[in-house]
C-alpha cells in the first residue's frame, strides 16, 4: 500500500512539475512576444500581459507541490538537527498536519474564491473567465497534499543536505 501511494505521489508530483515547467515556458515566450510587439513593432499586444500573469500563477501553483514533497517548504531545521530519532518523528507529524491544514484552507477558500470569480472576465481577454486564474490554488493545493502525505511516509529533506 506504501508503494502504491509512493508511486501515485510520484506521479502526480512529476505531472505538476511538469506543468509548472510548461507555464514557465508559456510566460517567457509570450513575455519575449511582448517586447517585441510593443518595442519592435510598436504595437503591443494588450491580451499578452494578462496570458503571462496567468502563466505564472500557474507555474507557482504547480510547483508548489514539489518543494513540499522534497521538504523544502515548511521546516524546522534547528529543532529537527537537535533532536533525537523519537521527536523527529513527532516534528515531521507536526509539520505535516501544519502544512494539511494550510493546504486544506488553500483549497476551500481557492474553490470558493473560483466560484466567486467565474461571473468576472479578465481584462484584455473578455471571453476568458477569472475562475481559470483562480482555479490554481484549489487544484495546486490537491496536488500539495500527495506531495505532504508522500514526505510524511518517506521523507526527503533535501533542504537539509544542501543547506551551508
Amino acid at each position: 500500500m506504501k508503494q502504491a501511494f509512493l508511486t501515485f505521489e510520484r506521479w502526480t508530483t512529476g505531472f505538476s512539475m511538469l506543468v509548472a515547467c510548461l507555464m514557465l515556458v508559456i510566460a517567457s515566450s509570450l513575455g519575449m512576444f511582448q517586447i517585441i510587439t510593443r518595442f519592435v513593432l510598436e504595437q503591443p499586444a494588450e491580451w499578452s500581459e494578462i496570458l503571462i500573469r496567468l502563466s505564472l500563477i500557474w507555474m507557482v501553483f504547480m510547483g508548489i507541490p514539489a518543494a513540499f514533497r522534497q521538504g523544502a517548504m515548511v521546516s524546522v531545521d534547528v529543532l529537527y538537527r537537535w533532536s533525537p530519532p523519537r521527536i523527529k518523528r513527532v516534528l515531521d507529524w507536526v509539520v505535516c498536519l501544519a502544512a494539511l491544514a494550510l493546504i486544506g484552507v488553500i483549497i476551500w477558500w481557492g474553490w470558493d474564491y473560483s466560484l466567486r470569480g467565474r461571473v468576472q472576465s479578465m481584462s484584455g481577454l473578455e471571453s476568458i473567465s477569472m475562475f481559470w486564474g483562480y482555479v490554481a490554488m484549489p487544484v495546486g493545493g490537491l496536488f500539495c497534499v500527495m506531495g505532504i502525505i508522500g514526505n510524511l511516509i518517506d521523507p526527503q529533506r533535501q533542504e537539509l543536505e544542501t543547506a551551508q
